[in-house]
């Protein structure tokens, strides 16, 4: 007899959801722009080992990966020949070889890990697929203006080893009106790095900058491909960017074009009655004013439900929101469902998404946790099971 344990909680995506967004974000594209996922941090919290496949599924072909061992497990995920994935930024020396042999893409931006690159081409008899990151204003990494013409003749004088894929850069906060003037000049300084690429090079390779924010909101700053992360999650990257795309789109108030990929559910284990003046869970941080029914649910801190909700964090469960009452524990929390008389063991519990006509969002989530979107999604535990919904 096969035998089949399941995990306290599942994560399931959306594929429909997906395809949506990916859409909808095509439709918003300046002529042909190509669009690459973006899948760090797990595919923000998504499973890069379910939604990269998925993805595919639904059309993308350029993944973007933040180191590279997320790129082997993307590369490892991948179903399609002509897909492509792009390390933006952690690669050591000796995982250089790895990506060449394996046509990984890179960001290089620094002059030692170009001569890295060129070294490690000559070794493997294989040209490195790099992007030459220029450091426009964002003073984190790329290359400064004073190196730019060394790096690109450097690039010229080996074309046997340096594919040349692009040149990048990265806006510093396009979600907010706040940086209008840094990131207008981080576009000068881009296109001024564009130009002497040109004289140089004699040709230009892809362009790209934007990263859902700016994409969304400036369409001038587009180029030849946009790496779009939240977005295409059904997340916008912040309420300005929604607030200018809705009156673009003409769409009534609380009309939303993106429709989320995840839901994390669980299920109720337990449920009994306690007395008026009992105390709930460890210590005494929650007292019953009153006869309650509660139920207890098989997630806790160590599943990335926060001790910092309790008594003030909720679920849904029949369609009814539902407060959590007492100490949230390593493994499990205590619910009040004493308005909930349908209630019943083995209920669907919803932590984040939609139940009925309810919904728990993400942005809610993160209210009651002090996070961000970004945050919340991220920081969900890769043990939890991340199921593919295709209907």
């Amino acid at each position: 007899m096969k035998e089949s344990f399941l995990q306290p909680s599942v994560i399931e995506l959306d594929k429909g959801a997906l395809q949506n967004n990916i859409q909808f974000l095509k439709n918003r594209a300046n002529n042909s722009v190509k669009l690459s996922s973006v899948i760090k941090g797990n595919a923000y919290g998504h499973g890069i080992s379910q939604f990269l496949p998925m993805a595919e599924e639904c059309g993308m072909n350029h993944f973007s990966v933040f180191s590279a061992n997320e790129a082997r497990l993307a590369h490892k995920r991948k179903t399609r020949p002509d897909t492509d994935i792009m390390i933006m930024g952690m690669i050591r020396d000796d995982e250089l070889e790895w990506a060449i042999e394996n046509d990984i893409e890179f960001y290089l931006f620094e002059l030692d890990r170009l001569d890295s690159a060129i070294k490690s081409a000559g070794k493997v008899g294989k040209k490195a697929r790099v992007h030459l990151q220029i450091e426009t204003g964002m003073n984190r990494t790329g290359f400064e203006e004073s190196k730019w013409k060394h790096v690109f003749e450097s690039v010229k004088k080996h074309p046997k080893e340096i594919n040349l894929e692009g040149i990048c850069t990265h806006y510093a906060g396009a979600e907010s009106v706040a940086n209008y003037y840094r990131i207008e000049n981080q576009d000068k300084q881009l296109k001024k790095a564009i130009k002497l690429a040109q004289e140089i090079l004699g040709f230009l390779p892809v362009i790209h900058a934007s990263s859902s924010a700016a994409y969304l909101s400036q369409p001038h700053m587009h180029y030849d491909m946009a790496r779009v992360g939240i977005a295409q999650y059904g997340f916008w990257p912040s309420r300005e960017i929604y607030m200018h795309n809705m009156k673009s789109l003409d769409l009534k108030q609380g009309e939303d074009p993106l429709k989320r990929v995840l839901t994390w559910k669980s299920e109720i284990m337990n449920i009994k009655w306690i007395d008026s003046g009992d105390f709930i869970g460890y210590g005494n941080v929650y007292l019953a004013g009153k006869k309650m029914k509660i139920a207890t649910v098989p997630i806790g801190y160590t599943h990335g439900f926060g001790r910092n909700l309790t008594n003030a964090g909720y679920v849904l469960t029949r369609g009814t929101r539902a407060g959590v009452v007492g100490l949230v524990n390593m493994n499990m929390i205590t619910i009040n469902v004493t308005h909930i008389e349908e209630a019943r063991k083995g209920d669907e519990v919803v932590l984040i998404g939609k139940q009925g006509n309810d919904e728990i969002t993400v942005a809610s989530f993160g209210e009651m946790t002090n996070n961000l979107n970004y945050e919340v999604l991220v920081r969900l535990p890769t043990t939890i099971p991340r199921i593919t919904k295709t209907n």
